[in-house]
């Protein structure tokens, strides 16, 4: 993935697993643009066990971060299990998401074709 087209929302934070285990996140960012529904990856300095994707508090302590930033929408769901890596969480954004992501830049690809 190039980090050319990625969006920063958050440098490093730490966050806790459900098992009380403390993880260190290296950032979470988003593409520059899509169309709808947005992609959240959350890289962690240390590879994560298997599975560890669903971890609720990992989601938890990434969704706290995301509302410390201003983020006041629904929880995010899972993504797809092939997109999960060692080092990588992504998360499926709701809709709410992306007013918040269009204020740190993102754009929406499928406006240009609601003007029509």
């Amino acid at each position: 993935m190039s980090k050319s087209t990625d969006i920063q929302l958050s440098g490093p934070f730490k966050l806790k697993d459900a098992a009380g285990r403390e993880h260190e996140a290296t950032a979470i960012r988003i593409f520059d643009e899509g169309y709808g529904l947005i992609d959240v990856y959350i890289d962690f300095k240390a590879s994560l066990e298997k599975g560890q994707f669903r971890d609720s508090g990992l989601i938890s302590g990434i969704m706290a971060r995301l509302r410390a930033l201003g983020y006041s929408g629904p929880v995010f769901d899972t993504a797809d299990p092939v997109l999960q890596e060692r080092k990588l969480i992504v998360l499926e954004a709701p809709e709410e998401f992306c007013g918040f992501a269009k204020k740190h830049g993102w754009k929406d690809l499928a406006e240009e074709f609601n003007d029509e």
